[in-house]
């Protein structure tokens, strides 16, 4: 029976859901996180007859034909770029983006990633990097005698040396946008790569049109929403559950006839 087979598709797409929603739920304190959706497409038909064609010859045109669906497949894991709420941190490293783009970050082979969580730090030279250790591109260090840090909403750094009066300008941070943000590859430690699917990296100065303003002492809370995560997780539940009773129910029928036969 068909129904066996497609009833297993149906299985193995919610198993899937099922582990997207998890993930979104393991992760609905990173800071940043983006909620992923599993998107799915119906595999091939098996036509049993064929419409617009005529049923004998010179006979009338087939109105509507008889085309059996095969099942269910996964066509996407697509994550969604919606701006996360902002957190206060009063602390002076922390960056939150407010609108589209993305922080640029150095790995130590020279690569070139980027990421919305800005929970930076200073390492024991004095640049501003992540917790990971990776440079923010463009590099920013910070003098030893600083006392106080400042970014303001278009990226420029100042830093108050020692019991200096006036603010000493450190660097200007630039953002980067993509044409398709669901394209970019995630890496986890909240990094993504830049992808053919992506396109390239269009960088320019935070505040500038298309691009996102940065808050000091803040940062991007994940875009989770717990109740819809619930609610999703109950409906792939029931969607399971259906497909299982499909190959009950289609194995119950096919022992009748096997019965029915002997």
């Amino acid at each position: 029976m068909r129904a066996l087979s497609i009833a297993a598709t149906g299985m193995d797409a919610q198993q899937t859901n099922l582990e997207v929603i998890a993930n979104n739920i393991a992760n609905i304190n990173t800071t940043a996180f983006k909620r992923a959706r599993a998107e799915f497409a119906d595999l091939l038909y098996q036509t049993e007859r064929t419409q617009g064609v005529p049923n004998r010859a010179n006979q009338a045109i087939v109105p509507e034909g008889a085309n059996i669906g095969l099942g269910v497949q996964t066509a996407a894991i697509r994550n969604l770029h919606i701006q996360g709420e902002l957190t206060q941190t009063g602390n002076q490293r922390d960056l939150a983006l407010i609108g589209r783009g993305w922080f640029q970050i150095e790995t130590p082979d020279g690569n070139t990633l980027y990421t919305r969580a800005g929970a930076f730090d200073i390492n024991a030279d004095g640049q501003l990097v992540t917790m990971d250790g990776y440079a923010v591109v463009p590099g920013i260090t910070v003098p030893q005698d600083a006392t106080e840090i400042i970014v303001n909403s278009t990226g420029l750094v100042s830093a108050r040396v020692g019991n200096d009066v006036d603010l000493t300008e450190l660097g200007q941070l630039t953002i980067a946008n993509f044409v398709n943000e669901p394209g970019l590859k995630p890496l986890g430690d909240n990094l993504f790569a830049q992808t053919a699917a992506s396109g390239e990296a269009i960088v320019a100065a935070p505040g500038d049109p298309g691009f996102a303003t940065i808050k000091q002492a803040y940062l991007e809370s994940s875009n989770v929403d717990s109740v819809k995560e619930i609610t999703d997780l109950i409906s792939a539940q029931r969607a399971y559950e259906m497909n299982s009773k499909v190959i009950q129910t289609a194995d119950e029928m096919a022992a009748i006839v096997s019965k029915n036969l002997k």
